[in-house]
C-alpha cells in the first residue's frame, strides 16, 4: 500500500496517508526520494520541485501559491504555502 495519495493526475502535492518519518524513503511517481522533515498524516508533500510563486495544485484545482521555491518530497503547509482566495492569503493552521 502506498503512503501516499494523489487527488487527482495534475496535482503537483501528495497527501500523507500516515506520518511520514524524516529521513524516510518514499516511492514519488516510482522513483525514491528521501524526505528532509517529518509530514504529518494527511498533509500535503510536494510530488516535483515547486517554484516561488507557482500554483499549488491539490484536487486537480490551483489551492495557492508556493510563497518559496518547494523542493520534491518536502512538506507544504502554512511556512510555504499562501492561499490565493482567503483574505491577506493567511490560511489556518489546521
Amino acid at each position: 500500500m502506498s503512503s501516499l495519495l494523489r487527488l487527482h493526475p495534475s496535482d503537483n502535492v501528495l497527501t500523507a496517508v500516515r506520518h511520514l518519518a524524516p529521513g524516510e524513503t518514499i516511492s514519488i511517481d516510482d522513483s525514491p526520494c528521501t524526505l528532509p522533515a517529518a509530514i504529518p498524516f494527511a498533509h500535503k508533500l510536494a510530488a516535483r520541485e515547486i517554484l516561488a510563486g507557482e500554483k499549488i495544485v491539490k484536487y486537480g484545482a490551483p489551492i495557492g501559491s508556493a510563497t518559496r521555491a518547494i523542493a520534491r518530497g518536502e512538506h507544504v503547509h502554512t511556512h510555504n504555502l499562501q492561499s490565493d482566495y482567503l483574505p491577506g492569503g493567511e490560511l489556518s493552521a489546521g
